[in-house]
């Protein structure tokens, strides 16, 4: 008998002390009763402050902008690009042009031949080309890297008559 009290003691104790951790307001004393020498709680929060146009006092100087809106920029005077530079500029980009039709039809060509079907070109036999030992995605792989590269070229050659003021539209 006296270990089923024990028992049951511990059971009613763990059950109070289960109900009293779950409960909201545990450990906190009766607010019915205050005591006579509690302060009252120290975290009051304060009200936003909410500023207007009264708030804010008036300015005797302008507003503070970078810049004097009295100078402006003056464009740069175009010159004429020199007519030599243009022409050698214009077939410098042609001929990569060309080497990026080239490769392009190769590209054609090689995925043709790996989706077996015919070649593009006109007879189909070509007795000056070699036998690649490449598997044809690295031979792809390998155009594709010349065709960017002649794209960066390209790119760079635009920049540069960009720079020296040549208008892109006498490279055309």
């Amino acid at each position: 008998m006296p270990r089923s009290l024990s028992l049951a003691f511990s059971l009613i104790f763990f059950a109070a002390f289960s109900a009293a951790a779950q409960s909201p307001d545990a450990g906190a004393p009766p607010s019915a009763a205050p005591t006579q020498g509690a302060a009252p709680p120290a975290e009051v929060k304060k009200p936003k402050k909410v500023w207007t146009n009264e708030d804010i006092p008036p300015t005797t100087g302008g507003v503070s902008v970078v810049g004097d809106g009295k100078s402006k920029p003056q464009p740069a005077p175009s010159k004429p690009a020199n007519a030599q530079y243009v022409a050698s500029v214009r077939k410098q980009l042609d001929k990569l042009q060309e080497q990026i039709g080239n490769i392009d039809k190769q590209l054609v060509d090689l995925k043709n031949f790996s989706a077996g079907e015919p070649s593009t070109s006109a007879s189909g036999i070509k007795l000056n080309k070699k036998y690649e030992r490449e598997p044809i995605e690295v031979q792809i792989r390998a155009l594709q890297s010349q065709k960017k590269d002649l794209e960066s070229k390209i790119d760079d050659l635009l920049d540069e008559a960009r720079k020296k003021g040549v208008d892109s539209s006498q490279l055309r």
